[in-house]
C-alpha cells in the first residue's frame, strides 16, 4: 500500500493520551466574537419590530433588552467582541498577499469597515451619551430623534441597519454552507435573514409614524420626552460631533497604516528569498517563503478550489504533494481535524494552511469548481471502488417509430411522464437512477449494500416498473396508438463504482462488462419477445427458484462461454417468486460468481 492509499493518521492520540490543551486560534476569535455581535443585533432588530405592535410594546422590549446587553459584564463582552473582530478583520487586510478576491469576500469586507463609520453616531447618541451624560436613551426619544428631528440620521441609521445585516449574513453564509444539513435547511434560514431587517424596518416606521401623529395632536410631548431622557444639551450635542470626527480620522489612520504595513512586510518577504512551485501541466509560481499554496495560485491566476475562501474549513483546496513531506512545516490542529475529516492520506495537506520554504510540486485534488458538499468525506463506493451490484437496462419498444408520428411537445411530455413512473418503481426498490439515454434507463443496485439484496432490489423494481407501465398505458390510453411495450435486462457481477464525469455532469455511475452484458440482456427481449431477461446468475445470487421459469443460453459478445439466463414473457410473474423467497441476509452467505 502507498502512502497515498494510508488514512492520515498523524498525531493522532493514543488510547490514554492526555486531552489535548484548549487552543484560542484567529478562526475560533473571528467566529467566536462575529457570533457575540451577531446575537446582539437580532435581538435589537427583533425589538424594533415590536414597534409594528406599540409604542408601549416596543418600550416594554427595550427593557428586556437594556436588562440582557448593557448590564457591565454582558456590554464589555460586546465592546470586547466588537474590538476584536474589527482588529481582525484589519489584520486580515495585512496578511493577504493580494487585494484581489471573490465579490462575496470582497463584499463581506468593505460592509464590514462601512459599519462603524455609519454606526459612530448612533452608539455616542445613545450608549456614549447614557454613559457620560446620564441620558435615559428610551425609544421613545431615539425614534423621535431619527424620525422627526434628522431623518437624515434616520436614513443613515436605516442605511447602518442593512449594511451590519449584510456583512453578518455573509459571514454566517461562508460559515453554514460548509455544514451537510445547509442545503436542506437553506430555504429556512434564507427567509429568517430576509425576514428579520424586514420587520425591523417596518417596526421603526410604524413607530415613526405614531411618534409624529402624538406629536402633531400634543406639541408640548416633544419637550416632556427630552426631559423624561435627559437629552444632551447643546455644548454636550457638540462634544459628541468632535467625538465622532476624531473617530472618523482614527479609522482612517487604521487602515492606511494596515495598508501601508501590508506593503512593507510584502517588500521585505520579496527580499528573502524565492519559493517555486509547480503544479500539473507544466505550471509553476515563484513566490516569498511562507506565502501559502493557495495564495500562491491565486497571486499566478492558476485556477484552484476554496470554496471557504482560504479559510481552512472546507478542505476543497488540498493537494497532493509530490515528494518529501519534511520540508513542510507540521500541519496545526486545525487543519489535521479537517484532514481527518475528509479521510485524506498522509501526502495530503490543505494549501490555504501550508506555507512552504522550500521548492515544491503539488497536484490539486479537486477541480477549480469544486462545491461545498465535495468537502466532507464521502464513502467508499463515492470515492471508486470494484464492488458486487445488480445492473437494470431498460428501453421502450418501437419508441423511435412512435416519436415520428408524434409532435415534439407530445414525445417529451410521454417521455417525463413514462421516466417518471420509472424512476419511481426504481427507487421505491431500493435502487438509483443511475442515467436516462434516449427512451433508455440505466439503474444501480446494492450499491450501499449487499449483492443478494440488491438483486433481489433489482427483480423487484422490474416487477414494479411492469405494474406502472401497466398504469401508465391505462391513464394514456387516449394518447398512444398502441400500449407502450418495454424490455427489461438485469445481470449482477463486479463493477467499478463511484463517482465520475464533470462539473454538474459528475454523478454515481458504474463501468465494467457487468454493465455491458446488462445491456446485452435488454437487447435480447426483443429477440426472445420477452418483457424481462436476467442472467441466471443474478437469480443465483437473489436466492430465487427458477426451475418452474423458461431458461435459454445464449452467446454474448464478450464473454468466452455460452451464458444462461431466465426469460420472462411479463416481469409480474416473479410477484409470487418473490414473495415466497426469502432474503438471506446472512453475512457469510456464498456468493456465486458468474462464468467468465
Amino acid at each position: 500500500m502507498s502512502a497515498s492509499d494510508t488514512p492520515i493518521s498523524r498525531n493522532r492520540p493514543g488510547k490514554h493520551a492526555k486531552p489535548a490543551n484548549i487552543r484560542i486560534t484567529k478562526r475560533g476569535l473571528r467566529l467566536g466574537s462575529g457570533l457575540i455581535l451577531f446575537a446582539f443585533v437580532c435581538s435589537h432588530l427583533a425589538n424594533h419590530a415590536l414597534g409594528l405592535v406599540s409604542l408601549d410594546t416596543l418600550e416594554a422590549g427595550h427593557a428586556v433588552f437594556a436588562a440582557v446587553w448593557q448590564n457591565p459584564l454582558s456590554g464589555g463582552i460586546v465592546v470586547l467582541a466588537m474590538t476584536v473582530h474589527v482588529c481582525l478583520a484589519l489584520h486580515a487586510v495585512y496578511s493577504r498577499r493580494k487585494l484581489k478576491m471573490r465579490f462575496g469576500e470582497a463584499a463581506q469586507l468593505l460592509l464590514g469597515f462601512a459599519a462603524p463609520i455609519l454606526l459612530v453616531s448612533h452608539i455616542l447618541g445613545t450608549r456614549v451619551a447614557e454613559l457620560l451624560f446620564d441620558t435615559s436613551g428610551g425609544y421613545l426619544y431615539v425614534v423621535m430623534a431619527l424620525w422627526v428631528d434628522s431623518p437624515m440620521h434616520g436614513i443613515r441609521q436605516t442605511a447602518a441597519t442593512l449594511v451590519v445585516w449584510i456583512h453578518a449574513s455573509i459571514g454566517l453564509y461562508y460559515w453554514l454552507h460548509l455544514k451537510p444539513w445547509f442545503t436542506r435547511w437553506a430555504p429556512w434560514l434564507f427567509g429568517i435573514v430576509l425576514l428579520l431587517p424586514v420587520l425591523s424596518l417596518l417596526g421603526f416606521v410604524s413607530a415613526g409614524r405614531a411618534i409624529n401623529r402624538l406629536l402633531q395632536e400634543d406639541p408640548g410631548l416633544r419637550v416632556d420626552i427630552a426631559i423624561d431622557a435627559g437629552a444632551p444639551v447643546a455644548a454636550e450635542i457638540a462634544f459628541l460631533y468632535r467625538l465622532e470626527q476624531q473617530i472618523f480620522v482614527a479609522i482612517a489612520v487604521m487602515i492606511v497604516l494596515v495598508l501601508v504595513a501590508r506593503a512593507i512586510r510584502i517588500y521585505i518577504a520579496s527580499r528573502a528569498g524565492i519559493v517555486n512551485i509547480t503544479y500539473p501541466e507544466g505550471r509553476s509560481a515563484s513566490v516569498p517563503p511562507g506565502t501559502t499554496i493557495l495564495e500562491a495560485s491565486q497571486l499566478h491566476d492558476i485556477p484552484h478550489a476554496a470554496v471557504c475562501g482560504g479559510r481552512g474549513r472546507c478542505s476543497t483546496c488540498r493537494v497532493r504533494i509530490n515528494g518529501p513531506l519534511e520540508r513542510l512545516p507540521q500541519p496545526d490542529d486545525s487543519e489535521l481535524k479537517v484532514l481527518r475529516r475528509v479521510g485524506a492520506a498522509p501526502d495530503v495537506r490543505l494549501a490555504c494552511q501550508t506555507r512552504p520554504t522550500e521548492d515544491l510540486s503539488v497536484t490539486p485534488l479537486l477541480p477549480p469548481n469544486a462545491s461545498p458538499r465535495d468537502g466532507f468525506a464521502k464513502s467508499a463506493a463515492m470515492q471508486g471502488q470494484e464492488q458486487e451490484i445488480a445492473i437494470l437496462f431498460a428501453d421502450i419498444r418501437g419508441f423511435t417509430t412512435f416519436s415520428e408520428q408524434k409532435l415534439p411537445y407530445d414525445v417529451v411530455f410521454l417521455l417525463n411522464r413514462y421516466f417518471r413512473s420509472m424512476g419511481e418503481a426504481i427507487e421505491k426498490a431500493g435502487g438509483r437512477v443511475d442515467k436516462f439515454i434516449g427512451d433508455g434507463i440505466m439503474a444501480l443496485f446494492g450499491i450501499d449494500g449487499n449483492p443478494r439484496d440488491g438483486a433481489r432490489a433489482g427483480l423487484n423494481a422490474a416487477v414494479t416498473m411492469s405494474e406502472c407501465l401497466d398504469e401508465l398505458n391505462q391513464l394514456l390510453d387516449a394518447d398512444l396508438p398502441e400500449p407502450l411495450r418495454i424490455g427489461i435486462g438485469i445481470h449482477a457481477g463486479p463493477a467499478i463504482v463511484g463517482e465520475m464525469g464533470y462539473g454538474r455532469a459528475i454523478s454515481v455511475t458504474a463501468i465494467g462488462d457487468t454493465v455491458n452484458t446488462s445491456s446485452r440482456l435488454e437487447a435480447k427481449t426483443k429477440d426472445f419477445r420477452a418483457q424481462l431477461i436476467v442472467s441466471q446468475h443474478l437469480a443465483d445470487v437473489a436466492g430465487l427458484d427458477t426451475s418452474l421459469l423458461r431458461k435459454e443460453q445464449i452467446e454474448v459478445r464478450g464473454r468466452k462461454e455460452p451464458m444462461d439466463i431466465v426469460v420472462l414473457d411479463d416481469a409480474k410473474e416473479l410477484r409470487a417468486l418473490l414473495d415466497q423467497t426469502p432474503v438471506d441476509r446472512r453475512a457469510a452467505a456464498p456468493i456465486p460468481q458468474p462464468a467468465s
